[in-house]
């Protein structure tokens, strides 16, 4: 292997750069200084010597031949300045912009920028692949508390995996954002396998509105997420009708936001009746009932309808509402909700799907589930809750992972989720609650929320204004390696961030598991519709396919 020090010559500096933290180089080396690519120049630091790094950013013709040397395209260039005495094997001379990062300090684990300006002359490196393994990534391949996500792309696959910490994803929270299509729920099923590893055995949630991630059970029979006698992980699928949630669960802004058309009057009868029950239940076991609800606003309706009879009728039409929404719900019950420890444990992965739920009650399942994790999490680690057996002792960290994060942060609306999501992650670390917020529509995403997810997984997007929300509302990835993003294939990606040394181009590596997300091929299914075993199926069903002609057509034929 080659150390820093014996990596390949490249080029040789012109100078500075636009900025203080940039530099030029003259290159004729058109394969090892792409865009995302490392190199480095030796700098004195005290009394050693360092490889300073740093990434290029930009490339551009320095020199090139007269366009007339490129007016047939049955001559080369090369010939053409044969013929006039000019022979030159490579004619061609590129400037490079590479973005100082710094040495790499070992005792720090990251890099320090020493503001030291390489000489014009000097001579620039490639870094090694050996070197960049041990700099980039903040964890080592398959050690605790690493996640190898995938290999740097400007390099042979897997030469130099990009491997991020688990501890600083989990902590200060992480954002994969993608346009339709550029693999970011395959993303997160990648990083969903590392955290089911041994090595790390999280205990992880995901929120599935599309039904997408049951393929993750696979997990329990790879022979990769078993360790003998000692570890075997378990992914738990909620099917939509066995998603439930305890009424007494909810907070008065979610049951508001469940009920259509509200007029102030009904608000008032709402919140009168809401607090009450509340004030009732903290005199017994904590808990309320639908019917505890109704009995409050029976109450009312008496009480009031002797004052102002028109009163009545504002009752009547909230409890109608309310009928209309709890009364017989299989979604919200009166006494029952999933326990947290059937919800999440260390070693499990527990996937909720939604894919058949309406989106106003998503939001207020995610709320809800999200809030009795957090408040659990605050509790146990207070102390105020220390019996292993109350149902809000959650003595774990716990990394929740959100699909269609703009569904339940949307910029520039009023929705339950926003506000709790905008706590959790602003004070989640500290109790052990992570968040990983996943977009195919950053520019509809809450930029409070984007903002604070400090590491990003970006993925190709082409819409101007998703781009421009996430150079304003991440603050890690610079705008030049942003100017990558509408370049980006399927599977590849800008990583940056605290769980990351520095801003990469990655290749994402192949799932373990399949993916359940693929696009639907609907001219395949077309075909299949044809094909022998589904017309005799028909034909059983009796639906059978009859061509209709142009005349039955025109005649007004009935199908």
């Amino acid at each position: 292997m080659k150390t820093v020090s014996e990596g390949k010559l490249v080029g040789t500096v012109k100078g500075p750069g636009e900025t203080p933290h940039q530099y030029i180089f003259i290159t004729s080396d058109n394969i090892d200084t792409r865009i995302g690519e490392f190199v480095y120049y030796h700098a004195p630091i005290g009394s050693d010597k360092k490889a300073i790094f740093g990434s290029i950013t930009e490339r551009q013709l320095g020199r090139r031949l007269p366009d007339g040397f490129f007016s047939n395209p049955n001559i080369s260039p090369q010939a053409v300045s044969k013929l006039i005495g000019c022979e030159l094997t490579r004619p061609e001379l590129y400037e490079v912009t590479v973005t100082i990062k710094g040495y790499y300090e070992e005792e720090m684990r990251e890099f320090v920028n020493p503001r030291i300006s390489p000489d014009p002359g000097q001579q620039i490196y490639l870094v090694s692949d050996r070197a960049l393994t041990h700099a980039l990534s903040p964890r080592k391949f398959e050690e605790t508390g690493s996640a190898h996500i995938g290999h740097l792309l400007t390099r042979d696959p897997d030469s130099v995996p990009v491997v991020l910490d688990v501890k600083d994803v989990v902590s200060t929270h992480l954002s994969i954002l993608a346009g339709t299509g550029s693999g970011k729920s395959y993303t997160a099923g990648v990083l969903i396998e590392e955290l089911m590893r041994p090595y790390n055995r999280a205990a992880v949630l995901v929120i599935d509105p599309h039904s997408e991630y049951s393929s993750l059970k696979q997990i329990e029979s790879e022979p990769k997420f078993q360790e003998v006698g000692n570890y075997s992980p378990y992914v738990k699928i909620f099917q939509p009708d066995r998603v439930y949630i305890r009424i007494s669960s909810l907070e008065l802004g979610e049951i508001r936001a469940l009920l259509p058309n509200m007029t102030e009057k009904m608000n008032y009868f709402l919140r009168e009746a809401f607090n009450e029950a509340q004030n009732q239940s903290e005199m017994s076991d904590g808990s309320w009932s639908y019917r505890d609800l109704t009995l409050e606003l029976e109450r009312m309706r008496v009480e009031r309808g002797e004052k102002n009879p028109t009163d009545v009728i504002t009752v009547d039409a909230l409890r109608w509402r309310l009928d209309s929404k709890f009364n017989n719900s299989t979604l919200f019950r009166d006494r029952e909700h999933i326990p947290l420890k059937d919800l999440v444990r260390p070693g499990q992965c527990t996937v909720l799907q939604m894919s058949d739920i309406d989106v106003e009650d998503q939001r207020v399942i995610v709320a809800t589930v999200l809030r009795r994790i957090y408040k659990a999490r605050i509790d146990t680690q207070k102390g105020q809750v220390s019996d292993p057996d109350h149902e809000r002792y959650l003595n774990y960290p716990v990394f929740v992972i959100l699909e269609e994060g703009h569904r339940f942060a949307p910029q520039g609306a009023i929705v339950t989720t926003t506000d709790l999501l905008k706590t959790v992650l602003s004070e989640g670390r500290k109790f052990g609650v992570g968040v990983a917020i996943i977009s195919q529509r950053p520019g509809k995403l809450d930029q409070d929320v984007l903002s604070q997810c400090m590491t990003q997984i970006i993925m190709r997007i082409v819409n101007p204004i998703d781009q421009t929300s996430i150079a304003s509302g991440v603050e890690s990835a610079g705008r030049d390696i942003l100017n990558e993003l509408p370049a980006l294939t399927k599977g590849q990606a800008v990583i940056a961030g605290s769980a990351i040394n520095t801003p990469v181009l990655c290749q994402i590596r192949r799932r373990m598991t399949p993916h359940g997300g693929e696009t639907l091929n609907a001219p395949e299914e077309w075909i299949k519709y044809f094909s022998d075993s589904r017309q005799q199926k028909r034909c059983q069903d009796n639906s059978i396919y009859m061509p209709v002609s142009e005349k039955e057509f025109e005649d007004g034929f009935e199908v």
